[in-house]
């Protein structure tokens, strides 16, 4: 498949399923409650924690796809892996449930701070989160699978079906079934249900048949451990840094203050959202660059897909941090929501923005198989900024972790991906910084100064929508302008 198609499908999914979840939320809240929609947001913090037992599992067999697609291994020994990664994920996702359904009464009387809804009701939407996120998780290993065959346009049209049926179809069943959170966790665990069995025979029609049985074995892992436990190793410290914040949150703050708090979170990680189609697609193409010896070929892609994604993602990250209070307000319509939740959405913005171009040199290090850089830096995370998390978090409550997102994020980028970049490919960062980020970010900052300065606001919300829409498009264009790879295509185009 095309790379130029992937990642436009990419975009079109991720864009879809943020924009209709982003669009959705005010209707939630009037359906359900703002203190329901506390639960939400714990749900979602919920399956990012779950991702602790992937143990690096699923990238691991998204690589080897690829690697399987560029000649490196044979198809028997890709489908043991993926017989063998099944049985593990299926006894995980089974004892995970367990766990979380034996303590969801202890979560709904101790660890939240339900004001409103009754303790039956929060103990039973607990129980069936429990179940949505094994099979969401269960579900992963499949995606993992199909983006290494880069079947991203499938993959991309999936995942905007599955999005409309969550996040839209649950309206019309809020209607006839009532808006509670056990009818509205109900009705997920059933679209969780039909998405694994769709992903599941997807994948099964993708990968190579055997022409005698392949039992599950614990051998083929062996060739790929190392690779997946300095994955997972990531993976833990990642949801570490970005998942305490909210833990420690949902047992400080009550669940309609965690619904505030939730709301600027949803709201910021648009910016890494639209990163992500990028590094889904850029991924495997770089392993299969590594793999077929084409130095070059990498770098000059790794370092177009970093000026496509400073174009896209940093003038979102400057619109959401710039004017964080209008945003809000022109989405929701409900001015305690805009004051409440606009001082958080201002740091986390910026902090993704700087997350989105931190990535980079991690799929670099994934292509190249040497995470030897990769897990000190997350060591050194884990010893310095957890600690730093917990107190920030603890003491100033959301905009404590606001701050303690953005510097430790900022203290990553100028430090550690120089030294990841010139360990890989001598030579690179200094062109990479100067020429594929620098220009880009120091000409939509700017802008965004002056016109945070000029512009005076109106009170109604639909203008303020439509100009908050219009210096976002000033603002992607004047980021266009800076990079030489967007110019490049323009004029092609």
């Amino acid at each position: 498949m095309s790379l130029k198609h992937n990642v436009i499908a990419n975009y079109v999914s991720q864009f879809y399923g943020t924009a209709i979840g982003v669009v959705m939320v005010p209707a939630y809240i009037r359906y359900m409650g703002i203190e329901a929609y506390g639960l939400v947001g714990f749900f979602a913090t919920l399956q990012v924690l779950f991702q602790l037992v992937d143990m690096g599992m699923t990238p691991t067999l998204a690589r080897e796809v690829a690697r399987f697609r560029g000649g490196a291994i044979d198809a028997f020994t890709l489908r043991s892996l993926m017989r063998a990664l099944e049985g593990i994920f299926l006894a995980l996702a089974v004892a995970g449930a367990c766990v979380m359904i034996a303590g969801a009464d202890y979560i709904s009387a101790s660890w939240l701070k339900a004001q409103q809804l009754p303790h039956a009701e929060v103990r039973d939407a607990i129980s069936l989160m429990a179940l949505i996120v094994a099979l969401r998780w269960m579900g992963g290993l499949y995606r993992g699978a199909i983006g290494g065959y880069e079947r991203l346009v499938w993959l991309s049209g999936f995942n905007v079906a599955a999005a409309t049926g969550r996040a839209v179809l649950v309206i019309p069943f809020f209607i006839i079934a009532g808006a509670t959170p056990t009818t509205f966790f109900g009705y997920q665990l059933a679209v969780a249900v039909i998405e694994l069995v769709i992903l599941v025979s997807q994948t099964y029609r993708m990968i190579p048949r055997m022409e005698h049985k392949v039992d599950w074995e614990w051998k083929p892992l062996r060739g790929v451990v190392k690779f997946s436990l300095g994955l997972a190793f990531t993976n833990c410290v990642w949801i570490a840094v970005t998942q305490t914040d909210k833990l420690v949150l949902s047992r400080l703050l009550t669940l309609t203050d965690y619904a505030y708090f939730t709301l600027a979170v949803l709201v910021a990680s648009g910016v890494t959202i639209i990163a992500g189609p990028i590094s889904i697609a850029l991924q495997p193409r770089l392993t299969r660059l590594e793999a077929e010896g084409d130095g070059d070929g990498l770098v000059r892609v790794y370092r177009n897909a970093t000026q496509v994604v400073g174009v896209i993602a940093i003038p979102v990250a400057v619109v959401l941090s710039f004017f964080s209070e209008q945003v809000l307000w022109a989405w929701t319509g409900n001015a305690d929501i805009a004051v409440n939740a606009a001082p958080v959405l201002t740091l986390y913005a910026l902090g993704n923005g700087v997350l989105a171009l931190c990535a980079f040199p991690y799929y670099l290090q994934v292509a190249k198989g040497d995470l030897k850089l990769h897990l000190i830096g997350n060591l050194l995370f884990v010893v310095f900024l957890i600690p730093a998390l917990v107190w920030a978090t603890w003491s100033y409550g959301m905009v404590g972790a606001g701050f303690a997102w953005l510097a430790s994020h900022l203290a990553y980028f100028a430090f550690w991906t120089p030294l990841v970049h010139r360990r890989l490919v001598k030579g690179l960062h200094r062109r990479w910084l100067l020429e594929d980020v620098g220009g880009t970010f120091l000409l939509t900052i700017s802008a965004a100064a002056a016109a945070r300065w000029l512009v005076h606001w109106p009170q109604e919300r639909i203008p303020v929508a439509l100009a908050v829409g219009a210096l976002g498009m000033g603002l992607l264009a004047i980021a266009a302008g800076a990079s030489s790879c967007v110019r490049g295509a323009i004029r092609q185009w």
